[in-house]
């Protein structure tokens, strides 16, 4: 029996994207590497300049024959890592499927099986259910549907229903696959027919959001996406829990508010500028959370709106850096 019989999805290639961060690289690594040949083939690595010194030794020590390093001179962000990662997974490896995730993300034991098991026949797409480390549901990574695809999907996120009436719920987590619009880069299984659809990420968005556009692109392109809550992965995503949510450094304010408006942008369609009237003011009252910082946050949040309106993803990172540092 050949390993396409044996493995339903055939040969699958994972992509990790990492940046100064080795202890949850290593945790990361070792979780995939434990997986058989057959249901892992190989594990690309984009280095993203990492400095601290700790991350090459953890590259270094784990290297063999399924590891695959990139290092890049510079840092890409996560989307250029994603863009950088995904290519060389498609040019060295003839991947039938890959699958991408951030470096504090990785499968539980048994996620790889079960993802090989899925009835894969018409899917170009397939997201795993995503827990946070305590098991709870990890929120940023809840597949979601286009709130304007349908007036009533619309109508209920409207009416006070917000995120919640178009991302996925704990129910869904419990039931059987089902499709959707939207899917996130942790857990994302891609095959190589959606890649070859829509190709590969923006590397311009740098941070946030490539991969609602990037899923979003695919489905409206006629690519079929579904969630598979059998297939579980942990991300082990720490930055944003208690306090105020603010950024830190300040320049990653700009690369989220750019994203979301061209996400808003290509969603909304018609809607577009009736929603942006209701955004905006929420965006401006984030100021409060600025002290000591105000006048850079308006001029952040000026450039975003700018630079968003114009789909212009490619302004350089050091400049945007510079531009935004006090």
């Amino acid at each position: 029996m050949n390993e396409r019989a044996r493995t339903g999805a055939g040969r699958l290639v994972a992509v990790v994207v990492t940046h100064n961060r080795p202890h949850q690289l290593r945790v990361t690594l070792a979780r995939l590497l434990e997986a058989p040949e057959a249901e892992l083939a190989a594990v690309v690595v984009v280095d993203n300049a990492s400095s601290d010194g700790e991350t090459g030794r953890v590259l270094d020590a784990m290297s063999g024959p399924r590891l695959d390093v990139f290092r890049s001179e510079t840092n890409l962000g996560g989307a250029g890592g994603f863009e950088q990662g995904m290519r060389r997974a498609m040019a060295e490896h003839a991947p039938d499927w890959l699958v991408v995730m951030d470096d504090d993300a990785r499968p539980e034991p048994g996620a790889l099986a079960a993802f090989h098991a899925c009835d894969l026949a018409g899917w170009e797409g397939v997201g795993a259910a995503v827990y946070c480390p305590d098991g709870s549901i990890c929120d940023m990574n809840r597949p979601a549907f286009n709130p304007f695809r349908s007036a009533r999907l619309f109508l209920r996120t409207a009416m006070g229903g917000g995120r919640e009436a178009f991302h996925l719920g704990p129910e869904d987590y419990r039931g059987p696959e089902r499709r959707v619009d939207i899917l996130s880069f942790v857990g994302l299984f891609l095959s190589r027919a959606a890649v070859e659809r829509v190709g590969y990420p923006d590397p311009g968005l740098f941070l946030y959001g490539d991969d609602l556009l990037y899923t979003l692109g695919l489905t409206e392109a006629g690519g079929r996406l579904k969630f598979a809550p059998g297939v579980r992965f942990e991300h082990d995503f720490t930055s944003h829990k208690g306090g105020v949510k603010r950024f830190v450094p300040l320049w990653k304010c700009y690369y989220h508010h750019r994203n979301l408006l061209m996400i808003y942008r290509r969603i909304a369609g018609p809607l577009f500028w009736p929603a942006l009237l209701l955004i905006l003011p929420k965006w401006l009252s984030k100021i409060r959370h600025y002290s000591g910082e105000r006048r850079l946050f308006l001029r952040l949040i000026g450039a975003a709106l700018r630079d968003g309106l114009a789909g212009r993803t490619g302004t350089d990172h050091a400049t945007v850096v510079a531009r935004f540092t006090r």
